[in-house]
């Protein structure tokens, strides 16, 4: 961790063989980092590590870490490959890990600006659907709706994540297989 200008250099000791996602707490004191462990089964970990303190193991096997929820007592996660996939949400203040939906291959979830849904790209046969799925304090509040049709395909994972999209969905982001990313300004009428 270093200031932005570049003062206050300082490590964060994680036992991590790989970090794929780190996020800032809204305590603004935390951070939280998702990875694979250096030892043990291919899961996915979650650690929280304090500014002050030392780090410690939040959840394992309860999915990429991918966002906080707005009152930062949920983690949302998403399992793409195994068999748990979907997207998952860990409350922090009941230590407790919950499958949300099952069976949706999706890279990341986020949280609306609204904090009253959550949004996942699920890709199919020539085109990608971003979906709205309503949510409430740790559980579905509804049906899911495509929030967003985008045209065209691209693949979500792309030697990692291939792609990205405002919370706004007013853009995307997206990996090409020859090696160049596009990216397209969405006017939603």
């Amino acid at each position: 961790m270093v200031g932005a200008d570049g003062s206050d250099l300082r490590q964060i000791a994680v036992p991590a063989r790989f970090i794929a996602m780190v996020l800032w707490g809204f305590d603004g004191n935390t951070v939280y980092l998702g990875g694979y462990p250096k030892a043990g089964p291919a899961t996915f970990f979650i650690w929280k590590a304090s500014l002050q303190g030392p780090t410690e193991v939040v959840a394992e096997g309860c999915g990429l870490l991918t966002d906080i929820s707005q009152d930062g007592k949920h983690l949302l996660g998403t399992n793409f490959l195994g068999q748990r996939v979907g997207v998952t949400e860990f409350s922090l203040p009941e230590k407790k890990c919950t499958q949300l939906l099952s069976g949706v291959t999706t890279f990341n979830a986020y949280f609306a600006p609204d904090g009253k849904s959550f949004l996942y790209a699920v890709a199919s046969r020539g085109e990608v659907a971003i979906h709205r799925q309503p949510w409430r304090d740790g559980k579905l509040a509804g049906p899911d709706q495509v929030a967003l049709k985008v045209p065209f395909a691209f693949s979500l994972s792309y030697g990692g994540n291939g792609y990205d999209f405002s919370r706004d969905l007013s853009t995307i982001i997206y990996a090409r297989p020859g090696g160049q990313a596009d990216l397209y300004l969405l006017s939603q009428k």
